[in-house]
């Protein structure tokens, strides 16, 4: 069976659908095309299941891309002052988490509800379940086959999305036909993820499993200062998540435990006005007692303070504001919340995300060589991306 679309978009996540709604919107005759049996699941499990679904502060500075001028289009195109516009139209009940940070009152199940209603009247055909066995190009004509049918299309967007967490259905999808088509894929690699260690630290890891503090996490000039949280595989919280996606294997990071408190000078003050207090209780006014205690043993300090040395306490203090630490790999796309590099976006328009090289086929959200902080970024992304592809498809 043959079938004759304007457009087919394929994948039904959160660019797809804006995307899709957007052509739609045009009169344009949309096909949406999803392997999953249900539409949207990254959307649904984000944010605690209530979608950080965009950030009051995006700009083009909170994304990660070979090309840091990609973004600003889009971005301009279709702001998150946009969407925040079509969320309150739907009367979905939102708040501000902290750094800018939307989340859905109730539910992730709002967002997703309002896109399929926005497809629904923009007149969109959605398929589920489709597992594509083929795309070619011929006349100028897009044919997209699976099972015994082919669609045909004039413009075609691949809203396939990265490889992280595969077991809501993540896959290479987009690489492999950018690969096909020749455009250049920039590796790819796990981001906003955990990160592992060696035994040494992952024991001490292992010991304050669960603990939290806010921290500072650097790598060369760029830092977050942010949640950081100790697990059972190593270190997790925003902090590490936002630096994971700087890091690279064989580099060091370095965490800063108590970044408002210069550690030297607050347990030289304390040693002249309480000499006789121990310094384990001293260290725990600051950061909490068990790592405290830890950091301690680890400095082989003990005792009140007057009876520990400024060599000693110059050690103790760096291990507090400047812990070096060499992460041995992070936890992979399991637990990634995106993927970092994807279609290089030098084969992109970034008026139109249309190919230079092919007329009418488009990349747009995840599947692209753009990399949002964590917060919304990645969210905001896909809309603007699926936006700007809808108004040119």
């Amino acid at each position: 069976m043959i079938k004759e679309f304007n457009v087919i978009v394929i994948g039904a996540g959160a660019a797809g659908l804006m995307s899709a709604i957007e052509a739609g919107k045009r009169g344009r005759k949309v096909l949406l095309l999803d392997h999953a049996k249900k539409i949207g699941e990254k959307i649904r499990i984000s944010g605690g299941g209530r979608c950080n679904f965009t950030n009051l502060n995006t700009d083009a500075s909170k994304f990660i891309s070979q090309n840091s001028n990609f973004v600003k289009s889009a971005l301009k195109q279709y702001s998150h002052e946009n969407f925040i516009s079509l969320v309150e139209s739907h009367k979905i009940k939102f708040h501000e988490k902290k750094l800018g940070q939307l989340f859905c009152d109730e539910s992730a199940q709002q967002i997703i509800d309002m896109l399929l209603l926005e497809a629904e009247k923009a007149k969109v055909t959605l398929k589920k379940e489709i597992l594509i066995t083929d795309i070619n190009i011929i006349d100028n004509e897009y044919i997209v086959s699976f099972g015994n049918n082919s669609y045909h299309c004039e413009s075609l967007i691949i809203a396939s999305g990265g490889l992280s967490i595969p077991k809501i259905g993540a896959s290479k999808f987009g690489y492999d036909l950018a690969r096909k088509f020749n455009l250049k894929v920039i590796e790819t690699m796990p981001a906003l993820v955990p990160l592992t260690f060696s035994e040494k630290i992952l024991t001490m890891c292992k010991g304050l499993a669960g603990l939290s503090l806010e921290a500072e996490v650097s790598h060369n000039k760029t830092f977050f200062e942010e949640g950081m949280l100790f697990t059972h595989r190593g270190l997790s919280g925003p902090s590490i998540l936002q630096i994971s996606s700087y890091w690279k294997l064989g580099d060091e990071i370095s965490i800063n435990l108590s970044p408002n408190i210069n550690i030297l000078q607050f347990l030289i003050d304390k040693r002249s006005n309480s000499p006789k207090i121990d310094v384990s209780s001293i260290i725990s006014e600051i950061i909490p007692k068990r790592l405290a205690s830890i950091i301690c043993l680890q400095n082989n300090v003990k005792g009140n303070i007057s009876e520990i040395s400024n060599k000693s306490l110059s050690k103790l203090s760096n291990s507090i504001n400047s812990w070096f630490v060499k992460p041995i790999g992070t936890e992979g796309y399991r637990t990634a919340e995106v993927t970092l590099g994807g279609i290089d976006t030098n084969e992109i328009s970034s008026k139109t995300m249309m190919t230079k090289k092919y007329p009418g086929l488009f990349f747009i959200g995840e599947v692209m060589d753009v990399t949002g902080h964590l917060g919304g970024y990645n969210f905001q992304w896909a809309w603007s991306s699926g936006y700007v592809a809808g108004q040119y498809a």
